[in-house]
């Protein structure tokens, strides 16, 4: 597996490294202190298997940065790592197609967690976040979430309901699972399901759809 850390730290990046490799022993590890850096290594090895990457570092300017990212190198997994711990900086990550965010002031037990979930395949988004700032970043974040074309909560299940709930809280799906005691299979199909309903194109979608409505999912289903 190959990983690529940008970061113009390099106690971060040897921080990231031994985390990694004590989650997985057969790595390959680059590194990049700047966004060029990164852009050349990427452009060298295009079958990198996953890129964490700090919002703020040389070349690399927040999310004009990501976008820039995303549409030179659509195909590679992307985690942000930064010192931004506001619900908004999460949200909009989502939106360029992130698939985890772990703040910088994570200690190394959350940052563990989050790298091997998305190591297994999972979304990692930082819950403690998402949960103290949602009620009051979901007004802000409310009009640039995806919109259900003619469909609505209501016409979710109960249990659809808890998913996405579940979901904009920060869960991964076997947390989710875990939550709900169901399989995680089960999940995916219930998620899957809620996606269609609402006609969101993919995970990233929903999770930003979920976080930015906060409780008004819950109170959808006492409506």
């Amino acid at each position: 597996m190959k990983v690529l850390i940008a970061d113009d730290h390099w106690v971060v990046r040897e921080s990231l490294k031994q985390v990694m490799r004590r989650l997985r022993k057969t790595l390959d590890i680059y590194e990049a202190e700047t966004f060029e850096e990164a852009a050349e290594i990427l452009g060298g090895h295009p079958d990198v298997d996953l890129m964490l990457v700090d919002l703020v570092m040389p070349g690399f300017d927040e999310f004009a940065g990501l976008r820039r990212l995303r549409a030179d190198f659509p195909d590679v997994p992307v985690v942000v790592i930064s010192v931004h711990e506001d619900v908004e900086y999460v949200l909009r990550s989502v939106e360029q197609g992130v698939i985890g965010y772990i703040p910088k002031s994570s200690d190394g037990e959350q940052i563990e967690r989050a790298l091997e979930r998305v190591l297994a395949g999972e979304v990692s988004f930082p819950r403690r976040i998402i949960e103290r700032s949602a009620p009051a970043g979901a007004q802000k974040a409310a009009e640039p979430a995806p919109a259900p074309r003619g469909r609505s909560l209501h016409a979710l299940t109960g249990r659809e309901r808890d998913v996405l709930s579940l979901l904009g809280r920060g869960y991964s799906i076997k947390r989710i699972a875990e939550e709900l005691e169901l399989s995680s299979q089960t999940i995916r199909v219930h998620l899957g399901s809620v996606m269609k309903k609402l006609n969101l194109h993919d995970r990233s979608a929903a999770i930003h759809y979920a976080i930015s409505l906060g409780n008004d999912i819950a109170a959808a289903g006492r409506g």
